[in-house]
């Protein structure tokens, strides 16, 4: 588990240009399906920027972890499955906690038994509409990031 730990240089230059990378694949998506709602989008570029930002270095030390510095086909598909699999999950929970405060207003008092259903429920219910609408802002563009990295990846040393 040690060995898989990222090295700090790595993150504070990968981080930010995932960040970067996601946000313009967010941009560009609904764009190039002439969505016209301009302040929504800002926020929704800053979710998944803030997503790939705090994605990346979970999505570097699964690869490193699941690849375990065994061979170029293998190192690839860690690094499909980490940054994938880590960018949509993390990016799924900040849209949970963003969903979970906008319907926050109509739950019930804090730490009661409704409250809890609510919470778990709400939360499910933004983790299913990200998975059926969000991930379509992934392509093409931060799909294509995202075998980009599984490149740079493979080349790193073990």
């Amino acid at each position: 588990m040690r060995d898989a730990l990222p090295d700090w240089r790595t993150v504070l230059v990968g981080a930010p240009l995932w960040a970067l990378l996601m946000g313009v694949s967010a941009y560009s998506a609904p764009l190039l399906r002439g969505w016209e709602t301009e302040q929504i989008l800002w926020r929704v570029v800053l979710l998944f920027a803030f997503g790939g930002l705090l994605a990346f270095p979970i999505g570097l030390f699964v690869a490193r972890w699941l690849s375990g510095g065994k061979g170029t086909e293998v190192r690839i598909a860690a690094a499909l499955v980490g940054f994938g699999a880590g960018t949509a999950i993390i990016t799924a929970l900040l849209y949970a906690l963003d969903y979970r405060e906008y319907y926050s207003e109509w739950h019930e008092e804090a730490f009661t038994r409704i409250w809890f259903k609510e919470v778990v429920f709400t939360a499910a219910a933004a983790v299913y509409q990200f998975s059926a609408l969000g991930m379509r802002l992934y392509f093409p563009l931060g799909f294509c990031a995202l075998f980009a990295a599984a490149a740079w990846f493979s080349r790193l040393p073990h």
